[in-house]
């Protein structure tokens, strides 16, 4: 039993949302070539079917992504796994930034493997649905803020990592200035159909940038709604 099911009992599923659902998921993660057995566990355990609407909880554990609501979705679980698998591979970062909270599946997978995640979201109704969803699962180390994504948490920086869940025409150089020295950051970039997965370091040369895989996100919009 997930350390979740133990502490809330709607965590646990039943059915198409059990945990058998879940470990079927798993086993597709990995075939699919997630290999971090951190990433695997935590969404092992994790109760994505909490994060998403109750009419659409029988497809929880599929490995799509659903629509949230507000012209959102909450990503696929292999972009989760792989994006969370880059952004830890060389080292564990102890503070991350999350622009984008959505509906908060990203975030907690972020809250269970970190020490403290800070996460923006322009869109006042996903946060505090969001915000709901942590304290219900006794995720204590994230702390959320509603705000223009695109600026980051200033106040904050530095950030030995950063994670961005939503694709801008090109890398936000706000963000980039709060990442701490020998900092990452991973990022979907690019226009609709032709986006990337991109993993930026920083360096004593300055920007190493990797292209990682081909992707397709919602855009990163600036403002507050």
């Amino acid at each position: 039993m997930s350390r979740f099911a133990r502490q809330l009992p709607e965590a646990r599923g039943l059915g198409m949302t059990s945990q058998r659902a879940r470990d079927r998921l798993i086993e597709r993660l990995v075939a699919e070539g997630i290999r971090d057995r951190r990433v695997l566990d935590v969404l092992r355990q994790l109760p994505r079917h909490l994060f998403i609407d109750e009419a659409l909880a029988t497809r929880a554990y599929e490995d799509t992504a659903l629509p949230i609501g507000q012209g959102q979705t909450i990503s696929q679980p292999y972009v989760v796994a792989r994006m969370t698998e880059v952004l830890i591979e060389q080292a564990l970062p102890r503070r991350v930034l999350e622009v984008g909270t959505g509906s908060g599946y990203q975030c907690a997978v972020l809250a269970s493997l970190v020490e403290q995640v800070y996460t923006v979201e322009r869109i006042d109704e996903l946060l505090r649905n969001a915000r709901r969803r942590f304290r219900k699962l006794g995720l204590g180390n994230i702390r959320s803020r509603h705000d223009d994504g695109r600026l980051g948490w200033p106040d904050e920086a530095p950030f030995d990592a950063i994670m961005v869940t939503a694709a801008g025409a090109e890398l936000e150089e706000a963000l980039l200035a709060q990442l701490a020295p020998d900092g990452v950051l991973v990022a979907p970039v690019g226009p609709p159909g032709r986006q990337e997965l991109l993993r930026v370091r920083a360096g004593a040369d300055g920007w190493q940038r990797e292209t990682l895989a081909p992707v397709s996100f919602v855009p990163l919009l600036g403002g507050v709604a």
